[in-house]
């Protein structure tokens, strides 16, 4: 199922996403998280050795709600994540999803000089193609 315009214009504007993934013991584990549409997938990145990390390598199931400021209006987009584990991809990712949030050129080349150079980073696409729209 494709995006419509107006899904994917919500989308485009700022929220923040709640990563959904399962836990070795088959509990919910939940992660409040930058994401960005790129195309028809959702990208996002995390350290490796993370519990969202950890929980994708063995079950790559996710549900990611995208929410509003007032959380009256959100979509949630069910799939499987696909790991791009190449870490030249997981710092380029993580710079373009700081743009995205700080919005500060300066502020995203101090956190990356200071932190995310020294991290090992892994990204994840999950396609949009089921897609609930609750607006």
């Amino acid at each position: 199922m494709a995006l419509t315009d107006d899904q994917r214009r919500f989308l485009e504007d700022l929220h923040f996403a709640v990563l959904g993934t399962v836990n070795r013991s088959g509990s919910p584990h939940l992660t409040v998280m930058w994401y960005l549409l790129d195309g028809d997938e959702i990208l996002f990145n995390t350290v490796v050795g993370r519990a969202k990390e950890s929980n994708l390598e063995r079950d790559p199931r996710v549900s990611l709600l995208v929410y509003d400021a007032t959380g009256y209006e959100y979509i949630r987009i069910d799939g499987r994540a696909r790991a791009i584990d190449d870490p030249a991809v997981g710092q380029a990712d993580i710079r373009r999803l700081a743009m995205r949030y700080y919005r500060d050129d300066a502020r995203v080349e101090r956190a990356v000089r200071e932190r995310w150079s020294k991290e090992r980073r892994v990204s994840y696409r999950v396609p949009t193609t089921r897609v609930y729209d609750y607006r």
